[in-house]
Protein backbone atom coordinates (compact mmCIF):
# COMPACT_ATOMS: atom_id res chain seq x y z
CA UNK A 1 0.00 0.00 0.00
CA UNK A 2 1.07 3.65 -0.70
CA UNK A 3 2.45 5.26 2.15
CA UNK A 4 0.76 8.45 0.97
CA UNK A 5 -3.17 9.56 0.11
CA UNK A 6 -1.97 11.80 -3.01
CA UNK A 7 -2.41 9.65 -6.59
CA UNK A 8 0.57 11.86 -7.41
CA UNK A 9 3.65 10.09 -7.52
CA UNK A 10 7.11 11.94 -6.64
CA UNK A 11 9.51 9.89 -8.12
CA UNK A 12 9.76 7.58 -11.23
CA UNK A 13 12.00 4.99 -12.81
CA UNK A 14 12.70 6.07 -16.48
CA UNK A 15 11.85 2.98 -18.25
CA UNK A 16 12.51 4.49 -22.23
CA UNK A 17 13.53 7.73 -23.21
CA UNK A 18 12.53 8.82 -26.97
CA UNK A 19 14.65 11.80 -27.64
CA UNK A 20 12.35 12.61 -30.18
CA UNK A 21 8.87 11.51 -29.32
CA UNK A 22 7.14 8.58 -30.47
CA UNK A 23 7.82 7.65 -33.56
CA UNK A 24 4.09 7.69 -34.56
CA UNK A 25 3.67 11.35 -33.49
CA UNK A 26 5.35 12.89 -35.72
CA UNK A 27 3.49 16.20 -35.15
CA UNK A 28 5.57 16.56 -32.24
CA UNK A 29 9.30 16.16 -32.10
CA UNK A 30 9.63 16.86 -28.26
CA UNK A 31 11.77 14.48 -26.54
CA UNK A 32 9.50 12.06 -24.46
CA UNK A 33 10.34 9.53 -21.65
CA UNK A 34 8.24 6.52 -20.08
CA UNK A 35 8.21 5.90 -16.82
CA UNK A 36 7.38 4.14 -13.34
CA UNK A 37 6.16 6.19 -10.47
CA UNK A 38 7.49 4.68 -7.41
CA UNK A 39 4.86 4.79 -4.45
CA UNK A 40 2.10 3.99 -6.25
CA UNK A 41 3.63 2.21 -9.61
CA UNK A 42 2.26 4.91 -12.05
CA UNK A 43 3.18 4.27 -15.34
CA UNK A 44 3.45 7.93 -17.17
CA UNK A 45 4.84 9.67 -19.82
CA UNK A 46 6.91 13.14 -18.92
CA UNK A 47 8.60 15.56 -20.96
CA UNK A 48 12.44 15.52 -20.21
CA UNK A 49 13.86 19.61 -19.94
CA UNK A 50 15.65 20.24 -23.01
CA UNK A 51 19.21 20.70 -21.02
CA UNK A 52 18.71 17.51 -18.99
CA UNK A 53 20.68 14.01 -19.58
CA UNK A 54 17.64 11.19 -18.94
CA UNK A 55 19.26 7.92 -19.17
CA UNK A 56 16.54 4.50 -19.23
CA UNK A 57 17.05 3.41 -15.10
CA UNK A 58 17.27 6.72 -13.83
CA UNK A 59 15.42 7.81 -11.02
CA UNK A 60 14.24 11.42 -11.33
CA UNK A 61 12.14 13.91 -9.28
CA UNK A 62 8.49 14.80 -10.78
CA UNK A 63 6.84 15.93 -7.54
CA UNK A 64 5.61 19.47 -7.09
CA UNK A 65 8.93 21.70 -5.95
CA UNK A 66 10.94 22.31 -8.63
CA UNK A 67 12.80 19.47 -10.78
CA UNK A 68 15.52 19.27 -12.43
CA UNK A 69 15.40 16.67 -15.43
CA UNK A 70 11.49 16.37 -15.92
CA UNK A 71 9.81 19.82 -17.47
CA UNK A 72 6.53 18.49 -17.33
CA UNK A 73 4.37 15.27 -16.81
CA UNK A 74 2.54 14.65 -19.94
CA UNK A 75 -0.07 12.08 -18.88
CA UNK A 76 -0.67 9.08 -17.47
CA UNK A 77 -0.61 5.46 -19.39
CA UNK A 78 -1.20 1.66 -19.17
CA UNK A 79 0.69 -0.80 -20.16
CA UNK A 80 -0.38 -1.37 -23.40
CA UNK A 81 0.88 2.40 -23.80
CA UNK A 82 4.55 1.57 -23.57
CA UNK A 83 6.96 0.57 -25.65
CA UNK A 84 8.68 -2.76 -26.10
CA UNK A 85 11.92 -0.97 -24.55
CA UNK A 86 9.61 0.22 -21.80
CA UNK A 87 8.15 -3.34 -21.55
CA UNK A 88 11.38 -5.34 -21.03
CA UNK A 89 12.86 -2.35 -18.63
CA UNK A 90 9.67 -2.34 -15.86
CA UNK A 91 11.07 -5.60 -14.54
CA UNK A 92 13.90 -4.37 -13.44
CA UNK A 93 12.44 -1.51 -12.09
CA UNK A 94 10.13 -3.26 -10.33
CA UNK A 95 12.63 -5.61 -9.13
CA UNK A 96 14.86 -2.34 -7.73
CA UNK A 97 12.07 -0.75 -6.29
CA UNK A 98 11.34 -4.14 -3.96
CA UNK A 99 14.59 -4.43 -3.24
CA UNK A 100 15.09 -0.64 -2.34
CA UNK A 101 12.29 -0.10 0.04
CA UNK A 102 12.34 -3.38 1.72
CA UNK A 103 10.06 -1.95 4.83
CA UNK A 104 7.88 -0.99 3.33
CA UNK A 105 7.10 -4.45 1.50
CA UNK A 106 8.03 -6.18 4.84
CA UNK A 107 5.76 -3.60 6.46
CA UNK A 108 2.74 -5.60 3.84
CA UNK A 109 3.64 -8.87 5.34
CA UNK A 110 3.54 -7.85 9.04
CA UNK A 111 0.28 -5.48 8.61
CA UNK A 112 -2.30 -7.52 5.47
CA UNK A 113 -5.40 -8.04 6.72
CA UNK A 114 -8.50 -9.77 5.18
CA UNK A 115 -9.58 -8.84 1.66
CA UNK A 116 -13.38 -10.58 2.32
CA UNK A 117 -14.46 -13.07 4.95
CA UNK A 118 -13.04 -15.66 2.57
CA UNK A 119 -9.95 -13.97 1.45
CA UNK A 120 -6.92 -12.70 2.86
CA UNK A 121 -4.14 -10.11 1.15
CA UNK A 122 -1.79 -13.10 1.52
CA UNK A 123 -3.76 -15.22 -0.62
CA UNK A 124 -3.22 -12.71 -3.84
CA UNK A 125 0.33 -13.28 -3.78
CA UNK A 126 1.85 -15.56 -6.36
CA UNK A 127 2.64 -18.72 -4.95
CA UNK A 128 1.29 -18.02 -1.82
CA UNK A 129 -1.00 -21.31 -0.16
CA UNK A 130 -3.19 -21.63 2.82
CA UNK A 131 0.33 -23.01 4.83
CA UNK A 132 2.78 -20.38 3.74
CA UNK A 133 -0.43 -18.12 4.44
CA UNK A 134 -1.23 -19.39 7.74
CA UNK A 135 2.44 -19.74 8.67
CA UNK A 136 3.17 -16.07 8.25
CA UNK A 137 0.18 -15.30 10.18
CA UNK A 138 1.31 -17.32 13.27
CA UNK A 139 4.78 -15.96 13.04
CA UNK A 140 4.17 -12.25 13.01
CA UNK A 141 1.62 -12.53 16.34
CA UNK A 142 4.70 -13.55 17.50
CA UNK A 143 7.42 -11.35 16.42
CA UNK A 144 6.98 -8.44 13.07
CA UNK A 145 9.02 -9.76 10.55
CA UNK A 146 11.80 -7.63 10.42
CA UNK A 147 13.40 -8.40 6.56
CA UNK A 148 13.15 -10.35 3.62
CA UNK A 149 15.42 -12.43 4.71
CA UNK A 150 13.98 -13.29 8.27
CA UNK A 151 10.74 -14.19 6.32
CA UNK A 152 12.29 -16.82 4.29
CA UNK A 153 13.99 -18.03 7.77
CA UNK A 154 11.09 -18.51 9.78
CA UNK A 155 7.87 -18.74 7.18
CA UNK A 156 9.55 -22.87 5.71
CA UNK A 157 8.96 -23.34 2.26
CA UNK A 158 8.68 -19.22 1.07
CA UNK A 159 11.69 -18.46 -0.90
CA UNK A 160 12.54 -14.91 -2.56
CA UNK A 161 9.80 -13.10 -0.70
CA UNK A 162 10.86 -9.91 -2.89
CA UNK A 163 10.62 -11.98 -6.11
CA UNK A 164 6.63 -12.53 -5.02
CA UNK A 165 5.99 -9.08 -4.33
CA UNK A 166 7.42 -7.83 -7.37
CA UNK A 167 5.54 -10.62 -9.39
CA UNK A 168 2.22 -9.88 -8.02
CA UNK A 169 3.05 -6.06 -8.55
CA UNK A 170 3.52 -6.78 -12.67
CA UNK A 171 0.93 -8.72 -12.64
CA UNK A 172 -1.14 -5.56 -11.25
CA UNK A 173 0.50 -2.89 -14.02
CA UNK A 174 -0.32 -5.54 -16.83
CA UNK A 175 -3.98 -5.91 -15.42
CA UNK A 176 -3.39 -9.80 -15.64
CA UNK A 177 -7.04 -10.72 -14.31
CA UNK A 178 -6.51 -8.76 -11.34
CA UNK A 179 -9.32 -8.08 -9.17
CA UNK A 180 -7.81 -6.95 -6.42
CA UNK A 181 -5.41 -4.15 -6.54
CA UNK A 182 -3.10 -4.35 -3.16
CA UNK A 183 0.03 -2.13 -4.44
CA UNK A 184 -0.67 -0.07 -7.80
CA UNK A 185 -2.78 2.96 -7.42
Amino acid sequence: MSDTDSDREEYVYVLDYMPTGRSEDRASDEALAQALGVDGFTLLEVVPRSDADVTVGDRVYVGDEERDKVERVKQRIDYDGLTQNAQTELDYAVDDIVEEDEDRFVEFFNEAGSVTIRMHQLDLLPGVGEKIRNTILDERKYEPFESYDDLEERVSGFHDPAGVISDRILQEIRGEDVKYQLFVR
